[in-house]
């Protein structure tokens, strides 16, 4: 019934209604996706203390850790190899659907796991198990969501759109963490028996199934399937049509730009807070500078999405890498450098730093989704977005082993300048996409091949 009262809407309201609704739609479920991503960085971490064992070092605490955020980031590019087949062959709708009910009661059931005290080492077994679950659904909300919103905006707002979505991201950013530094400044923590350790991380994790919750109703009630997916002549293995042929080349080619987009990510966002550790920096001066910058990437984003349209994206990500190689890596030298000589520097060079490492995310949904026809859009779209996430993800391993070459301090730079340097070549190495028309006859989408 959903299904055919949403095919309704579709055939009889303005397309770019439909459109709105679409990247509405996209932008909120991104929100969500991070605010659930960013949930065990922010909101697990000060109650961590809860599922392991009492006596252990800091160092397993923070390996235990670390093993929760980062079984998240390995399931997405699965879920999206998974889900990007089925947004492909069932449908980019219902695909979100299955998604997005998957990690709305994956989060759920992490909202109500007892600790070490009540299950033992089972506890953290079982969150651990439930992160992955949850990253290989969220990795299939933005696989299929965002080529269905990006199938309905018309060519000259594609590049707009395409930022819009990707906002939620620094929103997420902001009120996770404000959300966590609120309730742990209302409530103890620390302990395994402190209130918030017990019971206040749970209220984080509540509100997310919430946002899930109506994430999932508006797109049964207000989204409709793509009619340009539903006009396409379908194939039955999309995963065997990206690995061959122009295919198979685009996929490499973009495999480098997304690595950079990752590296620079990680050398900055991810890698800061390890830096201020190292530098004896004030303990929320990496996170306050990181919150100005998502804030300016808020209000930022939209003016780069319209650069990219009128320059377009080819040129767009080709600076955006520049400006990560070489003035990031200077501001980046001048914190480690200096930046512990004021504390107002310090926030303002890691906000700068960061602000750099966050902009190829306004350009990157267009670019993908334009760089494939339409029967393996949703596969190549999802699997070009995370299956770079892999090498970078192990970026603290990096840091170690250049630390044996030069100050532990200095080594994101080295990643940084090398991700800006994937996402410049990267992108001089493909066409320009912004003119694309997409078509759901095969061979029939343009490109101009500048």
């Amino acid at each position: 019934m959903a299904d055919q009262r949403t095919v309704a809407i579709a055939s009889t309201e303005p397309r770019e209604i439909t459109a709105r609704r679409a990247v509405r739609a996209a932008c909120f479920g991104f929100f969500v996706d991070m605010f659930d991503v960013y949930l065990p960085i922010a909101a697990l971490a000060p109650a961590i203390v809860y599922f392991v064992p009492p006596g252990l070092s800091p160092e397993v605490e923070s390996t235990i850790f670390f093993l929760i955020f980062a079984v998240t980031l390995i399931g997405r590019p699965v879920g999206a190899i998974i889900f990007g087949h089925f947004g492909d062959t069932i449908g980019r709708r219902r695909t979100t659907l299955i998604s997005v009910a998957g990690f709305t009661i994956i989060t759920l059931l992490i909202a109500l796991l007892p600790g070490y005290a009540t299950w033992g080492m089972g506890a953290v077994a079982l969150l651990i198990l439930l992160r992955f679950l949850d990253g290989l659904c969220i990795g299939g909300e933005y696989t299929a969501a965002n080529p269905l919103a990006m199938e309905y905006s018309p060519k000259e707002r594609r590049g707009l759109y395409g930022s819009l979505i990707h906002v939620g991201y620094p929103a997420a950013l902001l009120a996770i963490s404000a959300l966590t530094a609120l309730l742990t400044s209302i409530m103890p923590s620390g302990s395994p028996s402190s209130a918030y350790s017990v019971w206040g991380w749970r209220i984080p994790f509540f509100i997310g199934v919430i946002l899930s919750a109506a994430l999932f109703v508006y797109y049964l009630r207000k989204v409709p399937e793509s009619d340009l997916w539903q006009s396409a002549p379908k194939t039955g293995a999309p995963l065997k049509e990206l690995l061959k042929g122009s295919n198979l080349r685009r996929m490499a080619q973009l495999f480098v730009v997304m690595s950079g987009a990752w590296l620079t990510l990680n050398a900055t966002v991810g890698a800061l807070p390890g830096v201020g550790n190292v530098l004896e920096a004030n303990s929320g001066a990496v996170n306050t500078g990181t919150l100005i910058a998502a804030a300016i990437a808020v209000f930022l984003y939209p003016m780069l999405g319209l650069l990219s349209q009128r320059w377009g994206r080819r040129p767009t990500i080709t600076l955006i890498g520049v400006l990560n190689a070489f003035p990031a890596a200077i501001l980046y030298i001048m914190l480690v450098s200096f930046g512990t000589l004021s504390n107002t520097i310090f926030v303002v060079l890691v906000a700068a730093v960061s602000l750099l490492g966050l902009l190829i995310w306004a350009v990157h949904t267009p670019y993908l989704v334009e760089s494939f026809k339409t029967s393996v859009r949703s596969a190549g779209y999802g699997i070009a977005y995370s299956l770079a996430t892999i090498i970078p993800g192990f970026y603290s391993f990096y840091l170690l082993g250049l630390s044996k070459l030069m100050p532990y301090a200095y080594t994101p730079i080295v990643l940084l300048v090398l991700g800006g340097l994937f996402l410049s070549v990267g992108a001089l190495l493909g066409p320009e996409t912004k003119d694309v028309e997409f078509s759901p006859i095969e061979g029939d989408e343009t490109r101009s091949q500048t």
